[in-house]
C-alpha cells in the first residue's frame, strides 16, 4: 500500500476506470419504500474475524429494519489502490475499513466525513487519548479505531527455567533485561532471541516512543524528519545483541515473524519478539506440551509506549447517509462487539471497556492480560500525518535499516541515510 509521491488527489485524476461495484454516493441505497442499505467493505480475512463481523452485522440489521448493512467483502494486498479507484469513480463504500497510516491520506484530501458530532461522549471518553489522537486530523475525527497489535515479547518457560532464569513478572520489563536474559538463555545451538526483521521498519519506529525517538516533527507536506539518539536506540539494541552478544539467531533478521516461529517451537531460540497477534497462531500452532509465555511489554528511559497504527471504521463523504453510517460504526464499536472482534482477530480492542471486559473474561489465558496490558501504552504515531511517510518508508527506511542489520553500513551511515533518502523524496 504506497503513497506515491503525489498527493491522494493527484493519484486520483490517473486512477484505472475499471471500477469496483461496491455502492457508494451516488446510489443512496434505498428505494422509495425500502429499507435505507449500508455497504460495508470489510478488510477481515481471518475465518473467526469474518464470523465475528457477520454477527455484529446480523444483530444491526435485526435491530434496526429501517437501515440495513450490506457487508462488501475486500483483502488488505491492494486496497490502497482500490480505493483510489472507488473514491475516483463515485463508488466508493459507505463504511470504510482500513488503518489509520493509511486513510488520513484520503481524509486530507476530502474522501471522509468528519465524525467528530457523530462519536459519543461515552465513546469518545472510552478511547485512550494516543489512539484518538491517531484518527484526528485537522481537529476532525476522520475515523473510529477499532483493534490494535503491539509488540511483545515471546518466550519459552522452558528454556528460562532451564537456563535458571526468573520470568519478569512486573507490569513492565526493561531492555536490559531483555539483553540478560537473551544472554543468559543462549548455549551451544540455543540462542536467547529470534526476531524477524525481514521487514524492520514498522518494529523499529513502534518502540522509539519508549527512547524519546518521534521521527518525524509537523504534518502533511510541511513535516521534516529527525534522526538522533532516540531513533536509533532500538536499531542499535538489536545490533549489539546480534553482533556483540551473539545472542540473536542470525538467520532471523532476514526472516519474517512468522517464519521465526518454527525455530520458536523447535526450541532453537528462548524467547522471539512479535506482532501480539501471534499469540492466537501460538495457541494453536505450538506443538503439544510446548510451555510459553508473555513477558511484560518492553519500556525504554522515556517509558513504555509504542506508536499506535490502529485498523479503522470511516464514512465516505458523499455517502447520502453519513449519520446512519456512523450510528452504526457506534454500534459496531461497543464493548462486546469490539471485544468479540478482537478476541476472534487476536488483537487489543481500541477502547479501554472492552480491553477491561476482554481482560475480565480471559484472564491471562494464551497471555491475554499481558497483552492487552500493553494497550494503556499506546501512544499516537507522529508518522501517521506525514505525507511522503510511506514512500520514505518503502523505498529508504528498509532498505537501509537492512543493510545496518547486514553490517553493510554503520550506525553513523545508517543516521546519513535515512535522513539524505527523506531529502531526496521530499526535495
Amino acid at each position: 500500500m504506497k503513497i506515491r509521491g503525489a498527493s491522494t488527489a493527484a493519484c486520483l485524476t490517473i486512477a484505472a476506470l475499471t471500477l469496483a461495484a461496491c455502492g457508494g454516493g451516488d446510489d443512496d441505497g434505498a428505494s422509495a419504500d425500502g429499507p435505507v442499505t449500508l455497504t460495508f467493505q470489510s478488510l477481515s480475512d481471518q475465518p473467526a474475524a469474518i464470523e465475528a463481523t457477520e454477527s455484529i452485522v446480523a444483530e444491526w440489521n435485526e435491530a434496526n429494519a429501517d437501515v440495513q448493512v450490506e457487508i462488501v467483502p475486500a483483502g488488505w494486498d491492494g486496497i490502497y489502490d482500490k480505493l483510489i479507484t472507488q473514491f475516483n469513480g463515485g463508488a466508493a463504500p459507505d463504511v470504510i475499513h482500513y488503518e489509520a497510516a493509511s486513510i488520513v491520506p484520503f481524509a486530507r484530501d476530502g474522501y471522509l466525513a468528519d465524525l467528530s458530532e457523530y462519536m459519543s461522549d461515552e465513546r469518545r471518553a472510552d478511547i485512550p487519548e494516543g489512539i484518538l489522537d491517531s484518527v484526528t486530523v485537522d481537529d476532525q475525527v476522520i475515523a473510529y479505531p477499532t483493534e490494535l497489535q503491539s509488540y511483545m515479547v515471546f518466550a519459552n518457560t522452558a528454556l528460562l527455567e532451564e537456563a535458571g532464569v526468573e520470568v519478569p513478572s512486573g507490569d513492565t520489563m526493561t531492555w536490559e533485561q531483555l539483553r540478560e536474559i537473551a544472554q543468559a538463555t543462549t548455549a551451544g545451538d540455543t540462542y536467547g532471541l529470534g526476531w524477524g526483521l525481514a521487514s524492520p521498519t514498522a518494529a523499529f519506529m513502534s518502540f522509539a516512543p519508549g527512547f524519546g525517538g518521534t521521527f518525524f516533527e509537523g504534518t502533511g507536506t510541511d513535516a521534516s524528519l529527525t534522526i538522533g539518539e532516540g531513533e536509533l536506540a532500538v536499531p542499535e539494541l538489536v545490533h549489539t545483541m546480534a553482533f556483540e552478544d551473539e545472542t540473536v539467531l542470525p538467520v532471523t533478521l532476514t526472516q519474517s515473524g512468522s517464519e521465526v516461529l518454527a525455530s520458536f517451537y523447535a526450541g532453537q531460540i528462548a524467547m522471539t519478539v512479535q506482532g501480539s497477534f501471534q499469540a492466537a497462531n501460538i495457541a494453536t500452532d505450538a506443538p503439544e506440551g510446548f510451555e510459553w509465555t508473555v513477558l511484560p511489554p518492553l519500556e525504554g528511559p522515556q517509558g513504555a509506549g509504542q506508536a499506535a497504527n490502529p485498523q479503522t471504521l470511516s464514512v465516505n463523504i458523499d455517502s447520502e447517509h453519513v449519520e446512519e453510517s456512523a450510528e452504526f460504526i457506534e454500534f459496531f464499536t461497543e464493548t462486546e462487539n469490539l471485544a468479540s472482534l478482537n478476541e476472534a482477530d487476536a488483537l487489543i480492542p481500541a477502547t479501554t471497556s472492552a480491553q477491561e471486559y476482554m481482560a475480565e473474561n480471559l484472564g491471562d489465558e494464551n497471555g491475554w492480560a499481558t497483552i492487552l496490558s500493553s494497550g494503556q501504552h499506546l501512544v499516537s504515531a507522529p508518522y501517521l500525518f506525514v505525507d511522503a511517510y510511506a514512500q520514505w518508508k518503502d523505498t529508504v527506511a528498509t532498505p537501509a535499516f537492512q543493510r545496518y542489520l547486514a553490517q553493510e553500513i554503520d550506525t553513523a551511515g545508517l543516521g546519513t541515510q535515512l535522513e539524505d533518502g527523506w531529502t531526496e523524496i521530499t526535495g
